[in-house]
């Protein structure tokens, strides 16, 4: 697989995409963060869906518009980050506006800047760096800071990566308690990639 490119980042287009055809685009893309420490970046291997009002899972279930889930009524290619048991996890808000809908990016495979992902996050296991939500935000310092941004601009943005050999469906993870939505196929991972979450 050939992964000497420019890294810079997709036009604003790349995001006017049903959500979930959105999650399945990103996979093989490049997540790129910039801070005054460096740069780190790592291709996302897995994601999944929330599909707004209908969407039990989703934080905008209901057409629920708080102060953490605005961002969610704003234009696709948005960053919307938001605290969960004392991680911070990050999404890209997708549809139209007043759509509330978004897609979690739950894995990467580091790709530069890996040496600083292991100062912040140090692991026994290389594996183990960027194998989930919480753990990627952590390893490449994404933050609640990042909140509002746009995914197609620095410091934090999506690049165009590789195409994945083969996409793996199935049932997202821990969202228990939100009935019939806890079934539905809308998690999508990068096929044998030792990076996803599991």
């Amino acid at each position: 697989m050939n992964r000497d490119f420019l890294i810079e980042p997709v036009e604003e287009e790349f995001f006017q995409k049903p959500t979930l055809q959105l999650a399945q685009a990103l996979l093989g893309c490049l997540l790129v963060k910039e801070t005054d420490e460096g740069i780190t970046s790592g291709f996302i291997v897995e994601t999944e869906g929330y599909m707004g009002p209908l969407d039990r899972a989703a934080h905008s279930f209901g057409n629920r518009r708080t102060k953490r889930t605005e961002i969610m009524f704003g234009k696709a290619g948005l960053v919307y980050t938001y605290t969960m048991h004392t991680h911070c996890l990050v999404n890209v808000v997708s549809a139209g506006i007043d759509e509330p809908e978004a897609v979690l990016i739950r894995a990467v495979e580091p790709y530069t800047g890996v040496e600083l992902m292991q100062r912040r996050r140090p692991v026994d296991k290389q594996k183990n760096l960027t194998n989930g939500p919480g753990k990627l935000t952590k390893a490449m310092g994404i933050n609640k800071e990042d909140y509002g941004r746009l995914f197609y601009e620095p410091p934090l943005y999506i690049a165009t990566g590789y195409e994945p050999e083969e996409i793996a469906v199935g049932p997202r993870i821990g969202i228990g308690g939100s009935g019939e939505a806890q079934d539905y196929p809308w998690r999508f991972w990068v096929k044998d990639n030792p990076y996803v979450s599991r």
